[in-house]
Parts: C-alpha cells; sequence; structure tokens
C-alpha cells in the first residue's frame, strides 16, 4: 500500500489494533489488512519485587497501554494526516499466567503476581499429584490453590480471576473471556470439548480446603473461546480508556485475548501440528504442536495449546535476556564516561560480533542469568552469577558468548526432555525475539545449543503485538471458516523470508562442556540465593 491508500484505511477504519503488554515493554501495532504495520507505540516497564512479590503497579498497566496507545495514533497523524477514529478489530496479549484477582466490585484484591514468581511450589506440586498433569508454579490455578493453602484472607471475597491480557480485554470490552492458549496457563484445556477439563475441575472444588468457600471455581474462571470468534466489542468506556485525547469511537471488535505464547506462535507461523517456535526475551519459551501425547508426564514440559485449542508442549524459562541486557548497559555507560554515546542498536552488534571470535566452550567460563528463581534447574532465588577459574581465557569475546550460552542453558535443559526422552522431533523450529536483531549471532548460538537447524523470519521482529493484529484480523474474517493455519499460509504468510542457521560441529561440542559445566555448578548458584539477601 501506498500513503495515500493507507490515509484511506484509516479513514475506512480498515485497520487493526495489537497491543502486547510484554514483560519490558507495552507495544501497540496498528496494521492495515495486508498485515503491513503502519504505526507503533511503546512504553517501557519493569517488574518490581515488592514485599516477596514480582509485580507491576496495576496503574501503569494504563499508563502503559495509554502511552503507547497515544504515541501509535501521533504516529498515524504524522505519517498519514488522519486521526485515528474507527478501528475495525482490536486484540490484546500479555505475558501468560499470573494471577489477577477481583470482587464483586471490581476490587483488585492483591497486588498482580505475575509469571516470575516462584511462591506455589505447595500447591503446584499438591495439583500435579491431584490431576496426574503437570502443574507449573505460574499457572493462575496454583496461585489460586496457594492463596488457600496460606489462608489468605482475600479469597473469600474472590468473583473473579483472570490473567492480564484478560484483565485488560474485561475493562475495555465489559467481557470476561480468554482465548484458549491464555487459559491453558489458568487451568488445564479439555481438547475435545474446547473449555477447562470437567473432572479436573471437579477434583479440584472437592479439595477440602476449597469446599468451605462459597464461591464455584468454574464462576471465577474466565470464559474461553478460540481464534476467530468476537470477543466482544470495544465499549465506549473501554475508548476513553484506550485513547486519552477522546478520538477514538466504540464498537471495534475485539478477539479473544492471548498470552505472549499464542502470538508468538502466530507471529512465527507455528501453530500446526509437528512445527514449533522459540520466543526469547525476560523469559524464554519454546513451543511444539504436538501430533501425538507425551508418553509421560514431565514437571518441566507445561501441555497448553495453540489459540484454536491443538495441545503444545511448552519449555518455559523465568530467565533469558535480562543479564545480558545489565552488562550492556554497563558498557554502555562506560563509554559514555569516554563520551561515545552509542545508540542501543549499534551498542549490542558490536558486542555481540565479538562473540565470533570466542572459543567454541567460552573459555570455560560460566554466567547464570537468574534475576529470578529458576523452575527447570531447581534454584528458588536469583542471583546473577558469573564465574570463572585462574586458568580460563577471559576475554571479551569469551565473555560474550559466556552471556549467550547462559542465556539459552535452562531452555536447553529443558528441551532435551522433549528430544531425548520424548523423541519429539519438528519439521520446523522459528525464533523470534530481540536478541536475533543482531544477524546470525544468537540464532547460531542457539542452533548449536539445541543441536537442531533454527530459522528467523524477517517477522522476527514484529513480535507478540503484530501477531495479535493478526489475530484480531482473523476473528473479522472468520466468516470465511478458513482454520488458522490455512489463513496463515495462504494470507499473512504467503512470501516469508527467512534465514535458516544449521548447527556447526564445533559449536556444538563447545556448548555441551559449556553445559556440563554449567549443570555441575549449580549449586553454587543455589547457595547464592541462600547466602545473599535480596536488597530491600
Amino acid at each position: 500500500m501506498n500513503t495515500l491508500e493507507i490515509s484511506k484505511a484509516i479513514q475506512a477504519g480498515n485497520v487493526s489494533l495489537g497491543i502486547e503488554l510484554g514483560s519490558t515493554q507495552i507495544k501497540s501495532v496498528l496494521v492495515t489488512d495486508d498485515f503491513s504495520t503502519i504505526a507503533s507505540g511503546s512504553y517501557v516497564w519493569e517488574n518490581k519485587f515488592e514485599q516477596g512479590v514480582w509485580t507491576y503497579p496495576i496503574e501503569e498497566v494504563w499508563n502503559g497501554i495509554q502511552t503507547s496507545y497515544t504515541q501509535m495514533a501521533a504516529n498515524v497523524q504524522s505519517k498519514y494526516h488522519e486521526n485515528l477514529v474507527h478501528i475495525s478489530a482490536i486484540g490484546i496479549s500479555a505475558m501468560m499466567h499470573g494471577y489477577l484477582a477481583f470482587d464483586k466490585s471490581d476490587k483488585l484484591l492483591v497486588p498482580f503476581r505475575t509469571w516470575r514468581n516462584n511462591i506455589t511450589e505447595e500447591a503446584a506440586d499438591k495439583l500435579t499429584d491431584l490431576f496426574d498433569f503437570n502443574i507449573p508454579q505460574r499457572w493462575t490455578i496454583a496461585h489460586l490453590y496457594q492463596s488457600i493453602l496460606n489462608q489468605e484472607a482475600h479469597v473469600a471475597d474472590l468473583d473473579f480471576v483472570t490473567t492480564l491480557a484478560g484483565y485488560v480485554t474485561w475493562k475495555l470490552s465489559g467481557e470476561k473471556v480468554l482465548g484458549i492458549g491464555d487459559a491453558s496457563g489458568v487451568f488445564p484445556i479439555d481438547e475435545t470439548t474446547g473449555t477447562y477439563r470437567a473432572d479436573l475441575l471437579d477434583k479440584f472444588n472437592q479439595l477440602p480446603e476449597v469446599v468451605q468457600y462459597n464461591w464455584q471455581t468454574t464462576q471465577l474462571l474466565p470464559k474461553v473461546e478460540k481464534a476467530g470468534v468476537q470477543a466482544g466489542t470495544l465499549t465506549a468506556e473501554g475508548a476513553k480508556l484506550l485513547d486519552v485525547n477522546g478520538n477514538l469511537a466504540a464498537g471495534s471488535l475485539m478477539a479473544p485475548p492471548e498470552g505472549d505464547a499464542g502470538t508468538g506462535m502466530v507471529g512465527t507461523n507455528s501453530v500446526r501440528k509437528r512445527t514449533g517456535n522459540i520466543s526469547v526475551g525476560t523469559s524464554a519459551f519454546s513451543m511444539v504442536v504436538l501430533d501425538k501425547p507425551l508418553k509421560a508426564l514431565h514437571r518441566d514440559i507445561d501441555i497448553v495449546t495453540t489459540p484454536t485449542g491443538a495441545p503444545v508442549a511448552m519449555v518455559h524459562t523465568n530467565n533469558c535476556s535480562s543479564d545480558i541486557n545489565a552488562w550492556v548497559a554497563i558498557f554502555k555507560e562506560f563509554a559514555a564516561r569516554l563520551g561515545v554515546n552509542l545508540p542501543a542498536d549499534q551498542l549490542y552488534q558490536t558486542l555481540f560480533l565479538e562473540a565470533t571470535h570466542a572459543d567454541p566452550d567460552a573459555g570455560g567460563l560460566l554466567n547464570f542469568s537468574y534475576l529470578s528463581g529458576e523452575n527447570i534447574t531447581k534454584i528458588k532465588a536469583g542471583r546473577p552469577l558469573f564465574v570463572r577459574t585462574p586458568n580460563s581465557n577471559f576475554n571479551l569475546p569469551n565473555f560474550i558468548q559466556t552471556q549467550l550460552y547462559a542465556a539459552f542453558a535452562p531452555l536447553k535443559i529443558g528441551m532435551d526432555i522433549l528430544v531425548k526422552d520424548e523423541h519429539i522431533n519438528t519439521e520446523a523450529m522459528i525464533a523470534q525475539g530481540g536478541l536475533f536483531k543482531t544477524p546470525v549471532i544468537g540464532q547460531q548460538v542457539l542452533a548449536n545449543a539445541l543441536n537442531i537447524p533454527i530459522t528467523v523470519m524477517n517477522t522476527a521482529s514484529e513480535g507478540g503485538p503484530w501477531g495479535m493484529a493478526v489475530l484480531a484480523i482473523y476473528a473479522k474474517h472468520h466468516a470465511d471458516n478458513q482454520n488458522l493455519a490455512d489463513f496463515l499460509d495462504t494470507e499473512v504468510f504467503k512470501d516469508p523470508e527467512s534465514m535458516t542457521l544449521s548447527p556447526e560441529p564445533a559449536g556444538v561440542a563447545g556448548y555441551q562442556e559449556f553445559i556440563k559445566n554449567y549443570q555441575a555448578a549449580l549449586p553454587v548458584e543455589a547457595k547464592a540465593g541462600d547466602a545473599i539477601n535480596e536488597k530491600g
């Protein structure tokens, strides 16, 4: 589309909006019906560790959404000289899992508990045994049950429990609904019925600790919808919440809200069986769409779903790029002391390119990039830790390589379960995330770490909000009765540009040496969590 055609599309309201509330950024992306991004806006935020809980203030949710939307709308005005008044379809996505609990007056009862918290171990273990189904600590039902076990006062007043994407969609549309992919991080899903498993709900409701409450679990949880259906419309109140300037009209179709895992699958065209994708950022996760059930229950493998309800094996790690970002900030500060102001992209690229000169085993250096606990490696408290011996080859290339190696280490450990124990193979493994903005470097490290070919598409930098906008367009056009996989193949990814890198034998061997030393040194990381108290 040229500028005039885009202006006409904006006038006619033939544009769709995807908003994603990620771990470090809230981003709004406006796209035309040919899936081209025409405007965007963003807001940077960080979780806070307060009174033993990782959280974001609920006020900042709306400040961030409004800021990113205002930037996006200003972008529309400056580029196309049009006020953004009508949007045909809107989709909200956010960090999966977590716990937002409300009473009958819609009051938030406790601060938002994010996916990053490792505070529900007792509940997760008991529910896994009860259900014979893996319940991770970050799932909403684990948070709910842990609150019950802790005898927290707010539980008696519960009326509604949801995720972050579900909360925002509720406030914009009045509908208490979740997309099935996000809902699969709330409670186990029945692929046949397309909603929560009734047999497991019955088991939960019959627990002595649960029976004492006046509510029923089904009354607390959001309604489940698959991709492609209408999940309400933007209300007048919702339009005012989004657009503080008051230009946006009500009536936009609302797509079922999804988690960032679901939008990652859409953004990488990985919703068919035997396809898979990897998303890396503050956390990292791999998603493999299953064509058969796993042979065994694994505590490090989540069973979630695609946005259309197909079962997915998910390896989720709490930590990935945060420690890299912290070290890059140190280098930026040093450069500034020398009077050099380096743009972020140039700084990352310069440092990442140093890794091409590293030893295959990163010189014997070790790094644990744990800002929070890590379930896969059984680390309860995050203490970023860099370790070397006197004989390690300590230089800049090896240091940067170690940071990249460590970012993918928990994911590697989890993926080994699928590959070695379950013999799961995918026809494609597509990666996306900020670590791949510098071409080749991170992609090659990931291919070597997992010992599988990794593909990065040209849409990798578009990320979750673009994937959510695609789901919004799909909801708008679902009357065509085209399944999501076919829609993505024939409409969205008709001629995708991509690059695939295969594992390098020397790099694979070097990473194997690194991960062997990494796993042997895990007790050191655990001890650091025990010995070093959290500041404040």
